[in-house]
Parts: C-alpha cells; structure tokens; sequence
C-alpha cells in the first residue's frame, strides 16, 4: 500500500511537549475519503492519551477527534462524499462490523473494540493511528460525516466528540418535553448538554459548583440554576428531576445529585473521574432509581445530532487558536481557563 507524508502536530514521549512531525497517511483505497483538515477540536481525551495518564499511549502520538475538513480525493467506490465536500471525522474510525453491536449501528459499543481516530490498532499501516492534529486524513467512507452547511465549521469541530457525546444519552433515555432535566457542571461537554437538552423541548436545570456560573448558564439555556454548594437548594429541589446527564470528570458526591431524581429517574455519568465514585445503595434503592453512563455515539447518531445541529443552528462555544499554541492551550485545559472548547485552526500547520 502506497503513502505519503502529512505535517502532524504530536509527541514523543509522556513528558515532551508537542511539536511538528512527520506522519505517513495510506494513498486511498476504493472506499476511501481522503480529506484536508480545516479544524480540529481540543478534547481532555487528547491531553490524557498525550501525558499517557490512561496508561496506553503508544509514541509517537497524535492526538485529535473532533475533525472538520473537505473532501480532497476519494475512492473508486465511494458513494457518499464527492470532491469539494464539507466532511467530519469524530472519535471512530472503523470497527469489526460483524458483532451484535455493530450489525445493530451502535459501531461504539463494538465487541472487539472499535478502532479509535488515534492510539488504535493501524490494520492498514500495521502501526497506531493518528489524529486530527494533522494536515489530512484517509478514512473509509462509513466513517465519515456529512457537515451542514449553514454551521460555522471551527465551532462545529467539537460537535464530533463532545457534541455527539451528551446528545447519546438524551436520546437513549428519550430526553424531551414535560420533562425536568438536570446538566451537572458547565465545561465542554456540559454547555453542549445544556443546548441539546433545551432544544429538545426539556425544562433545562444546571446544577453547579459555581455562582459565577450562573448567568451564563442561563443563556446557554438552562431555566433553572441549582448551586450544589448550597445544602438549601438542593434539599428543596429533592425529587423534582426525571433525569441527570452527569458531565464532570473531577471527584464528587453523586449520591448528592441522586437525590434530585424523580421515582424511576436515571443519573447517566458522561464525565471520567480518575477514581471510582462511591454509590451509597439507598440512594437508589428507595425510589428505583438508576446510576448509569454513556460513551460517544454511533455514526448514525453522530450524523443524527449533526442535522440536528443544522436545522437548530447549535455549534460549541469555542476558542480558536493555532496548532503552535496547543501546548499552553493543554495547561489552560487543565486549569479550566476555556470556555467551553478549544478549537485548532489547521491552516497554521501550513505557515
């Protein structure tokens, strides 16, 4: 199989920073799109598998989920993209396709493991994948998305991970009108769980640590603001909540916000605490309450929540830097000093 080489931004090592390399990309095969990245999102997934704090970076690594581009060459037998086309890559980049899961379009749950935009399994270069913080990519048309044209495209980038991520679990748990749902914390995913939500017709409660949270959160959406620090609120909002997307990856109480789900109410845990979170079993038990999680989505919902996206003009509030600053733009990540997602513009990977 022919290749040919692509700027990339990456790193060697868990404690190098990232800097300009060299990466091979495969010459199209007959299913292939090949496409040249105009954005590329900023995920905490990026960061984690940089650092190796997940404990599975194979280097070099080159990290990058939430692709926007067009479409520069495709293969003799794709059907589903042309030349010149807007196109979306997020987090998947193939599966088995022959399990229960992936016969069934949820590619995302595949048995075998689905092969990830970058840090998998390379079965056509025989070597990891590579991301998004990249020149271009090859990937096979089933794993590419059709982006809307009406949408702004850098701040439609991080639609692909962090969008589709929260828009899974309000669809699986039939998010919609009449209901009372709760977002917990206001970052990267949860400002796009607060749109989502409300575009669904839900009454929107934002439940968060912090006050100075509060207007921005209302226009996000949110109807309501409950502050977890506040043991009054919280106790006079007891029971009025049929479910809770659970959007933060730092250590806390979820036995707290358990108590604001209705009988029967569901808490779907989306954000990745270092450290397993302790459940007290009353906190489920009296009221058949459920604590449960959620990953991406599948293609057909990715594409799902990008019409979506589409017809209701919704996009990720974002920060557009360039690919030299993703260094500083990682230690600002870690300090949360983004609102709500950095976003890569990949035409000064070429300067």
């Amino acid at each position: 199989m022919g290749t040919y080489p692509v700027k990339a931004f990456g790193t060697e090592a868990a404690d190098a920073a990232l800097k300009l390399l060299e990466i091979e990309r495969r010459t199209v095969k007959p299913n292939d799109v090949a496409i040249d990245i105009l954005f590329c999102g900023v995920c905490h997934s990026d960061l984690h598998t940089a650092r190796n704090e997940w404990h599975h970076t194979v280097y070099p690594n080159v990290p990058g989920h939430e692709i926007v581009g067009r479409v520069r060459e495709v293969g003799a037998d794709v059907t589903k993209f042309k030349v010149g086309d807007l196109a979306a890559v997020g987090c998947m980049v193939d599966s088995c396709r022959e399990c229960e899961q992936c016969k069934q379009g949820s590619e995302q749950y595949c048995e075998k493991g689905n092969i990830q935009t970058y840090n998998s399994p390379d079965k056509h270069l025989n070597k990891q994948t590579f991301g998004g913080y990249s020149a271009a990519i090859v990937v096979d048309e089933d794993f590419v998305l059709h982006v809307p044209k009406n949408l702004d495209l850098a701040a439609t980038a991080p639609l692909l991970c962090a969008g589709v991520t929260t828009w899974s679990p309000l669809k699986h748990w039939k998010v919609g009108p009449g209901q009372k749902v709760g977002i917990v914390g206001i970052g990267g995913l949860g400002h796009m769980g607060v749109k989502f939500a409300k575009a669904m017709g839900a009454h929107v409660v934002v439940i968060t640590t912090s006050a100075s949270k509060v207007e921005d959160a209302k226009r996000l959406g949110a109807d309501e603001v409950i502050l977890s620090t506040d043991e009054s609120q919280m106790a006079a909002n007891s029971n009025t909540l049929h479910f809770i997307l659970d959007c933060v990856s730092a250590q806390h109480d979820v036995n707290a916000y358990l108590k604001l789900l209705k009988v029967d109410g569901t808490l779907a845990l989306v954000g990745a605490p270092e450290h397993p979170l302790p459940i007290a079993p009353f906190s489920l038990i009296p009221a058949r309450k459920n604590f449960a999680g959620s990953t991406i989505g599948s293609i057909e919902e990715t594409q799902e929540m990008l019409d979506f996206c589409g017809e209701h003009n919704i996009t990720s509030d974002i920060e557009l830097i360039n690919m030299q600053d993703i260094n500083t733009a990682y230690d600002r990540l870690l300090s949360g000093q983004v609102k709500y997602r950095f976003v890569i513009d990949m035409a000064s990977l070429k300067n």
